[in-house]
């Protein structure tokens, strides 16, 4: 099976390491000190105390891989316009492009959420763009569980948490995705088939669009931000719109905001993905982490007065320093 990871970050790294393991033949999609590193050492996983190398082909322009059966699409949010420019030579009529992405796609009401399905969310794809360029009917979505960071260019540091929830926009178990999961599982990972992908991604922003913004902002841990009672308090506001709204498209969440937190708390110091993005002086992924659900608040008629000045708060922070 021909597999390319675009974006060769922590976690598409460590997907592509895992598919390479499983006897699939992978490329990468990378520029820079990346390409260098995946040329000269392939790519690197460290695991488990060890680090294991793969050989994989890889170079910064889609064209030279070719048609791909798999398109693990890992980059972050901000720089999706750039890659739908580009990706076209990856994908052939039976292609299958797995959307391994923090926040809300540009996907997610593609067949979902009652009176709303079918709308294009501004906030993420403006013009059309992102729908143009990866059309529908290529696209499994994909929520990632796990915590990988880089230990330097092509190589990945694995930390913790195994786990792949995948899903067709539709909610339908098709047969790719059956045996999408089935070849993920075969490569290590825990790859369950959900019945409707957009409740898991709500899910999983439901705690990130709050403590990743917020980090960012203040520059402390999710211990830190977990300790402080006022802002614990201002997060649990934003939460509880993020719910309301969930419930109105369809996808209702059966706990309180102080259930999150005490899973939150169980990871310690924990430093954000949208912190070390801003440590490294990269653009952060606002828009669809906090700018989706302010829109999705307009559209399901929800006021959302906390989330704006979230969202308000980490803009200008980010603008201020060139990141947004």
């Amino acid at each position: 099976m021909k597999v390319c990871i675009y974006g060769a970050g922590a976690i598409g790294g460590w997907i592509g390491s895992g598919l390479a393991r499983a006897g699939c033949s992978v490329s990468v999609v990378a520029r820079g000190a990346t390409l260098d590193a995946l040329q000269l050492h392939g790519l690197r996983l460290h695991q488990g105390g060890r680090v294991s190398s793969q050989a994989v082909a890889s170079s910064a322009l889609p064209a030279d891989l070719g048609v791909q059966d798999l398109v693990v699409l890992a980059v972050k949010a901000p720089s999706l316009p750039e890659v739908v420019r580009q990706i076209a030579p990856l994908i052939g009529p039976q292609t299958t492009v797995l959307t391994a992405m923090n926040g809300v796609p540009w996907w997610f009401l593609q067949g979902f959420g009652g009176a709303l399905a079918d709308t294009r969310l501004t906030s993420i794809d403006p013009e059309g763009a992102l729908a143009e360029g990866i059309p529908a009917q290529h696209i499994v979505g994909c929520v990632v569980h796990a915590s990988c960071s880089l230990d330097e260019p092509g190589q990945v540091h694995h930390h913790f948490g195994n786990k792949l929830i995948l899903g067709e926009p539709s909610g339908e178990k098709t047969a790719r995705v059956r045996q999408l999961a089935a070849l993920l599982e075969k490569a290590g990972f825990e790859a369950p088939v959900s019945d409707q992908i957009q409740k898991d991604i709500w899910f999983k922003l439901w705690g990130n669009m709050t403590v990743n913004p917020i980090s960012a902002l203040t520059g402390a841990t999710t211990d830190r931000i977990m300790d402080d009672d006022l802002v614990r308090g201002f997060i649990s506001s934003v939460m509880l719109e993020a719910k309301e709204i969930g419930a109105r498209i369809g996808i209702p969440i059966d706990q309180r905001p102080e259930d999150r937190h005490a899973v939150t708390l169980k990871l310690g110091a924990f430093k954000t993905s949208m912190l070390q993005d801003v440590e490294a002086g990269k653009a952060v992924e606002l828009d669809a982490l906090v700018s989706a659900v302010r829109e999705l608040g307009m559209l399901t008629k929800v006021p959302t007065p906390f989330t704006d000045a979230l969202l308000g708060l980490a803009r200008l922070h980010a603008r201020v320093h060139g990141l947004y």
